[in-house]
């Protein structure tokens, strides 16, 4: 299975965005699935992860602010990002929990102060 992130971009602080990260095979069979970030000069962090049950958890830093979802019958995964803030600036992935798949294209999500 691969996965490729979408949906990144340029947005002001205090500003919304939603990503999307698309498998090419079922992400039935793995229970977890999370989005990962990782910023310049920083190792990549796990900030939210679902499960085949709906069980979410998230990184405090983003607690309150993001909104993790998946959709099986389409294989895609969703991130929403409120009220962002500039120290969420980072190429953001998606991948299994613990991590099993390999990284994929992430996405920039940018948040200029």
């Amino acid at each position: 299975v691969q996965l490729q992130a979408s949906g990144g971009g340029l947005v002001q602080a205090g500003g919304s965005l939603s990503v999307s990260c698309a498998a090419s095979g079922s992400i039935l069979y793995f229970n977890v699935m999370g989005w990962y970030r990782q910023a310049p000069g920083k190792q990549r962090e796990l900030v939210a992860s679902v499960s085949n049950v709906g069980s979410r958890n998230y990184a405090d830093a983003v607690k309150g602010r993001f909104t993790i979802s998946r959709d099986n019958a389409k294989k895609t995964v969703y991130l929403q990002m409120n009220s962002l803030k500039p120290e969420d600036t980072a190429v953001y992935y998606c991948n299994t929990v613990p991590m099993r798949l390999g990284w994929g294209q992430g996405t920039q999500v940018t948040v200029s102060s």
